[in-house]
């Protein structure tokens, strides 16, 4: 995944910019770079954060950072931002992508003489392969929208000019764009969390496809967006941080009204609910006004020190920094019946050491309530679980168990109460010895959200995707 940020203002911007990436920090943490444009001259700055904050690596480089307009990306794929000089002018680009056709594209562009220069352990930088679709087209909207003709899975970008910044989110608005006003130029980013604190006022959610091109004076439309949108709903799941909006629906609000749908209906005799932090906490306040039962904090995150569990290069540094994080609190759970909230399960990884830690420090019983519905397709587009086969969902797991292939009525164990869906859920419950474990229904998810199916993307829950 990925988060950027942009600002182009009447006097010096290298300050906004400089805090409003970081206000993308909870989208990743394996790399992280500005660049600022003064008169048609760009300053650049990159540097690995996977052992570090974004804050204390750039820090230094502020100083070196003059201009009123520039970008910036924390990213966990390709150093960024790339600069390049071609027919079209000089600009830079930073990308949130996921290119599922990478090596088609590659080789088609080395045939046509094209060369790449920036590399990431072997691989091709992908910001650099967008530019070099966007610089075929004749002007920078005919080049992006070659971008979104040719590429597969997902691309949204923001390009720093000498007339500006351009916005391009990817064609189906599977990441979000969002622009922001303030008092003397305008912002733009992937997270609304980076405007509050920097003055600036959320005034525009540019559309899937749309392409704008932002000054300090305002914003004009140089594509219209497209009627088809599949915006990731792991945004208000998991990804997104609470204050945040997409297509005007704040995150909390909708975890909220996920756990108190499924507060309601529960029956589950329970002390209290907690939160599994950071993303199972508005959900387990929901389920506690719904289920009419207190909320009380029997897992606690330790913030100083633990970044979030998906961001370690290595499966086995995750699960290391998954269990650390959360510290049990031992007075709260002693003999007490616990709901336990949490936004999705994944690997089960996470799961089996939480559940193991509560029964340690003396819960009664633990019941697990997830704010989705079951994961059962890897994503395609964003790449949220890191997963490089389908065979680490717990759920294919359990799947090839009953079946004997993993792949064997899909359907069914993703319609929600079903036999099978109700098998495998059964088997996951008892698999981790768990008391009682329920998941969300799409139609509580989508209900929640507040945007009709069509719009969101839900292909990780039932298979269903444009593309």
């Amino acid at each position: 995944m990925g988060g950027f940020f942009g600002t182009i203002k009447k006097e010096e911007c290298a300050s906004d910019l400089f805090y409003g990436i970081d206000y993308n920090s909870h989208m990743g943490t394996k790399r992280a770079g500005m660049v600022t444009q003064n008169n048609g001259m760009f300053t650049r700055a990159i540097h690995n954060i996977e052992n570090s904050y974004f804050r204390t690596k750039f820090e230094e480089d502020l100083p070196s950072f003059t201009g009123k307009s520039g970008i910036g990306v924390i990213s966990d794929t390709d150093a960024q931002p790339i600069i390049i000089n071609c027919h079209l002018g000089k600009f830079a680009i930073v990308t949130v992508a996921k290119i599922n056709n990478m090596p088609e594209l590659e080789q088609e562009l080395l045939a046509k003489g094209n060369h790449f220069c920036e590399h990431s352990n072997g691989l091709t930088n992908q910001s650099e392969l967008v530019s070099m679709l966007i610089i075929e087209g004749k002007d920078y909207v005919d080049g992006i929208e070659n971008v979104y003709n040719r590429l597969k899975g997902s691309c949204s970008l923001l390009l720093l000019t000498e007339h500006g910044i351009i916005a391009a989110r990817d064609k189906y608005g599977r990441t979000p764009i969002i622009i922001g006003k303030g008092s003397n130029g305008y912002a733009v980013s992937s997270e609304t969390c980076s405007f509050s604190n920097l003055g600036y006022e959320t005034d525009y959610f540019v559309g899937p496809g749309e392409i704008v091109l932002i000054t300090s004076d305002g914003y004009t439309q140089l594509r219209k967006p497209e009627e088809k949108m599949q915006i990731c709903s792991f945004l208000w799941v998991y990804y997104g941080y609470p204050v945040c909006e997409y297509e005007n629906r704040n995150v909390d609000a909708v975890r909220y009204e996920s756990g108190f749908e499924m507060g309601k209906k529960d029956t589950v005799d329970a002390d209290f609910v907690s939160g599994i932090p950071d993303s199972g906490v508005g959900m387990a306040l929901g389920y506690a006004a719904g289920r009419q039962i207190p909320y009380q904090r029997g897992i606690v995150k330790y913030t100083p020190t633990w970044p979030r569990s998906f961001t370690p290069p290595n499966q086995k540094m995750r699960e290391l920094v998954a269990k650390m994080k959360l510290i049990p609190n031992k007075t709260l759970l002693k003999d007490k019946k616990v709901v336990f909230c949490d936004d999705s399960i994944v690997r089960g990884t996470q799961l089996r050491d939480n559940v193991n830690d509560l029964y340690r420090y003396g819960a009664k019983e633990v019941h697990m309530r997830i704010s989705c519905p079951p994961l059962i397709y890897p994503c395609k587009f964003l790449n949220f679980t890191a997963s490089k086969s389908e065979m680490e969902l717990i759920t294919r797991r359990v799947i090839k168990d009953l079946e004997g292939d993993q792949n064997k009525n899909l359907k069914a164990y993703a319609t929600t109460d079903s036999p099978e869906y109700c098998k495998m859920t059964q088997c996951i419950c008892k698999q981790f010895n768990i008391t009682s474990l329920k998941f969300n229904p799409l139609e509580t998810l989508v209900k929640s959200i507040g945007l009709p199916k069509d719009k969101i993307c839900t292909h990780c829950f039932d298979g269903s995707s444009y593309e």
